[in-house]
Formats: structure tokens, sequence, C-alpha cells
């Protein structure tokens, strides 16, 4: 089964629309069979989270079951659900972010697309870069629990 792999750099333009690369296109009609996705707010990271149409659909069903007074799944649907927007990508490949959900993740100029499994993930570059550095981490601890995981 494919996923969403890869970084790309990319530049967000004035109308807050950006490319989607083309093997993750490619990916969204091959594996999807459409291009609507729905793009939110990270629970946790400042950037966005896009999702297929499908994956969206899981995370809805994981979701519907979940004890709505727990506060942690409080904040998780004010987060993710209230801030997401169905979209859909144009001809073009390109994709238009909602104003909100730009300012939220400081998308103004360069940024990266990542893929992440299930999921893309729009960052600001310089905040990706600063995320993904080792030298920012408890290299330690990340692998003590990636060993845990069985990584």
């Amino acid at each position: 089964m494919q996923s969403f792999t890869g970084t790309y750099y990319y530049t967000i333009d004035q109308k807050g629309r950006v490319i989607i690369p083309v093997p993750l296109r490619e990916l969204l009609l091959t594996k999807y069979n459409n291009t609507k996705i729905f793009i939110t707010n990270a629970p946790f990271d400042k950037c966005l989270h896009v999702f297929p149409l499908a994956e969206w659909s899981v995370l809805e069903e994981k979701l519907k079951d979940k004890p709505k007074t727990d506060r942690s799944i409080q904040f998780f649907i004010r987060r993710v659900f209230a801030s997401a927007v169905e979209c859909d990508i144009d001809k073009q490949g390109r994709l238009m972010i909602p104003y909100e959900l730009r300012q939220n993740a400081s998308l103004t100029g360069d940024i990266a697309i990542v893929g992440a499994f299930d999921r893309l993930e729009i960052w600001d570059r310089a905040k990706w870069e600063e995320t993904i550095n080792p030298d920012n981490i408890d290299i330690d601890a990340y692998n003590r629990s990636l060993v845990e995981h069985g990584f």
C-alpha cells in the first residue's frame, strides 16, 4: 500500500495557493480516486494537516464513539474539526489554503509540503527545518520511545 512520503519545497502565492507536487497528486488519484481533501490545523504543531477524503472519514469514525466529555477529545475536536475545510485541488494542481489556516500555521512565503503516511503536512519552511533538526530534540528519549514502538 502506498503512502504519502517525501518533502517538497514551494512558495505560497499571495492568494494563498500552493502547488501540490505531482507524485502526491498522482497518489490522490490512484489510491483515493479523487482530489477532494480536508485541510485543518494540526492538533499540536504549528502546521496544517491535509487528509484525503477517505482518510478524513477514518478519523471521523475513530472519533465518533469517543467520550465527548474527555478534555483531550474536546481539545482535538475544537482544534482539528472546528478548523477543517473541505477543498479540492484545481486543474493546475493548486490548493487554496483558507486565510485563517494560513495565519494559524504562519504560512506566508517558503513552505514545506511533507508526506506523513496517511496525510500531508504543510509547514512554514523555517519552522519545518527547526522541527526536524536533531540538535533540537532529546535524541536518547526519542530513540527509547522508537525502540518501545519496535523501530
